[in-house]
């Protein structure tokens, strides 16, 4: 990878944000590398390869049935279509023109991100519930209706929201599946079941981000119905009713016929895709998380010791909750007053640099700055460190030579 980024005049970066798309997502060990290798090497029909490994995601989280995605935003925007469309070939054809049909998703407001979009692009109206410190669950109840085709969930979203657990329970009450998306909900391992047991009917998954798969991956698993609507939207349907391999869901009386191509034809995954993903995903359920934990921790209080005494800054582990945010971070809060430079200075600054280093700017507004470690190679953490000590110290350095110039000018 170095040859070629030389070629194109790039450099590596140093990636203290964590899995972020931007920075190209993870970097796929050996394992994932080979069977993507293997897997570019042969014809498949690819309705079969998903699946094949569609039922082995569904073992390994517990769930009916599972699929492989080009990424978690993927598979909201699939999710979307399945609940919207079910196994209606003709508005498969019409999405997302979702007129006359059951298009309204139910989104706690203080829920709505910007990739929210994936939903909107399948043809959902959103119906917004709550607010951002509060929502009720009787709001939810009420927001129900006829034209409900969903109700969706995210994780780590920071709202004071409704339990999961009871947004399920009122959504199946009211006959509404629930989308999650848990694209920052893995790892903790142990959520991929626990989402399943709770009776989720779509979770969107990242490939590419701590599962260590391919970057344009991702998967989803649930019910079986919906997978199959995601699928019949999902896969190339440039097929013949007298070979079609779907010939018995029109002799079960599921569907009258193929779709034309579904509105996720544009989320392709090739046949490497769906292997990389695969490797990636047992050998990540598989790991010693712990020892993973462990690494990522160390990582952090190097950042922070580097950091200790720097007037105008205070920085401390925050701890992996072993719940929704499943890895540690380094926090920095800056006086910026003090430091006499924001927090975005510092970001701007260390990009800058060489190596360049990208920082978790997502709190800066707030003069907070986060070294998320899981991206981290051996020996970068202490880059990391020594970086941002020495940008942080600037306005030190700066008070020590104005004061030996004062102390010449006086001799």
């Amino acid at each position: 990878m170095s040859e070629l980024l030389a070629s194109l005049g790039l450099e590596p970066v140093v990636n203290a944000v964590g899995p972020a798309t931007r920075l190209g997502s993870s970097t796929p060990g050996p394992h994932v590398l080979a069977a993507m290798a293997e897997a570019a090497g042969a014809f498949v029909r690819m309705h079969e390869l998903q699946a094949a490994a569609g039922a082995e995601i569904a073992a390994i989280c517990g769930a009916e049935a599972g699929y492989v995605t080009n990424g978690a935003a993927g598979g909201l925007m699939l999710a979307a279509a399945a609940c919207i469309a079910g196994d209606d070939p003709a508005l498969m054809d019409r999405l997302p023109d979702a007129s006359g049909a059951r298009d309204e998703i139910v989104i706690h407001r203080g829920q709505r991100i910007a990739y929210d979009h994936a939903l909107r692009a399948a043809g959902a109206r959103l119906v917004e519930i709550g607010f951002h410190d509060l929502t009720f669950p009787r709001e939810l109840d009420a927001a129900i209706g006829e034209r409900t085709a969903a109700v969706a969930y995210l994780s780590n979203s920071g709202a004071n929201a409704i339990p999961l657990e009871q947004v399920v329970a009122i959504a199946h009450r009211r006959g509404v599946p629930v989308i999650l998306d848990a694209s920052l909900a893995v790892p903790p391992v142990a959520n991929l079941r626990r989402f399943a047991a709770l009776g989720v009917d779509l979770v969107a998954v990242s490939g590419g981000k701590w599962i260590g798969g391919p970057a344009a991956s991702g998967f989803l698993y649930g019910r079986a119905d919906l997978i199959r609507s995601v699928a019949l939207q999902h896969q190339d349907q440039d097929v013949r009713m007298e070979t079609w391999h779907g010939a018995p869901l029109v002799a079960e009386g599921i569907v009258p016929g193929p779709p034309h191509q579904g509105i996720g034809r544009a989320l392709k995954v090739g046949k490497e895709e769906i292997a990389g993903l695969l490797a990636a995903l047992r050998a990540w359920v598989a790991r010693d998380h712990d020892a993973d934990r462990a690494r990522w921790t160390a990582d952090c209080e190097t950042v922070v010791a580097a950091l200790d005494g720097i007037d105008g800054v205070r920085a401390e582990v925050l701890p992996a909750d072993g719940r929704e945010r499943g890895w540690p971070v380094a926090e920095i809060a800056l006086d910026e007053r003090a430091l006499g430079r924001t927090a975005y200075d510092v970001v701007r600054e260390l990009a800058a640099g060489t190596p360049s280093i990208a920082l978790d700017e997502a709190l800066a507004w707030r003069g907070l700055l986060r070294v998320t470690p899981t991206q981290l190679q051996a020996g970068e953490a202490e880059v990391v460190a020594t970086s941002l000590a020495a940008s942080l110290r600037q306005r030190e350095a700066a008070a020590a030579i104005d004061t030996e110039d004062r102390k010449d000018w006086t001799a």
